[in-house]
């Protein structure tokens, strides 16, 4: 049997409050660096998209590392940008992977609710019964070609190649780390959703709850860490490039 979806209301006042202020804090911190890349653009442009959906999900955490590791000099400074190591490339780079599956997990999660007919399109009711897996298949979907929208716009441009070359050498570039990613990120939100939650409060989170949206954080910092040791593999064999 299903665990029943909690709608707002159905959880704890507390937490609930609790919720909606992580929320409005790591809302708050991409407002900011939106603000601030007006500023201070960044070099490689498509960062000006990837650093603050990754605040979505890092919120302070990532606010900390881009203002120590991702901001740009101001506009039209001649102070040069900054030189880090080997860790603090890799974790822009795995960051840049997250902006992407952050688009997926808001698109498609609220694309779902918007439109009911599109479960049945990726094989709710017939290939499977839990409205959850649509879900997490068509936030995929999204999640792949934005991350690789992404790459190709940054991996192009520094490598001088061709549209198709360009897409090839995406592909190549994040296919691994966008999986590794979805596999720390489903894997958390399985166990929340169908362990934690049912067996503390008799039921999983509605996507339209404050809680589902910080419950879906703490799984993006789990593909974070998933993702981080193939984005690193990635990088040192020249696959993918350093950021």
């Amino acid at each position: 049997m299903q665990a029943e979806e909690l709608a707002t209301g159905d959880f704890p006042a507390a937490l609930t409050a609790v919720c909606i202020a992580l929320l409005a804090v790591a809302i708050a911190c991409a407002v900011f660096v939106v603000g601030d890349l007006l500023r201070r653009p960044q070099s490689m442009a498509v960062m000006n998209a990837v650093w603050p959906l990754t605040m979505l999900f890092g919120s302070v955490v990532w606010l900390v590392f881009y203002l120590r590791v991702g901001r740009a000099p101001r506009r039209g400074s001649h102070t040069s940008g900054r030189h880090h190591g080997r860790w603090t490339s890799v974790a822009t780079g795995t960051s840049h992977c997250g902006a992407g599956c952050a688009v997926g997990d808001l698109v498609g999660e609220f694309t779902l609710v918007a439109v009911p007919a599109l479960g049945a399109v990726v094989g709710l009711g017939t290939l499977y019964q839990e409205r959850m897996f649509a879900a997490w298949i068509i936030d995929l979907v999204i999640a792949f070609a934005v991350g690789i929208l992404f790459q190709y716009f940054s991996i192009a441009p520094m490598r001088d190649l061709s549209p198709g070359e360009g897409l090839v050498a995406a592909l190549k570039a994040d296919t691994l780390s966008i999986a590794a990613w979805q596999v720390g990120m489903y894997g958390l939100m399985a166990i929340g959703q169908f362990a934690v939650l049912p067996a503390l409060l008799g039921g999983r989170a509605s996507v339209l709850t404050p809680e589902f949206w910080v419950l879906m954080q703490l799984a993006m910092a789990a593909g974070f860490i998933c993702s981080y040791p193939v984005n690193w593999w990635l990088i040192r064999r020249g696959v993918k490039e350093a950021m």
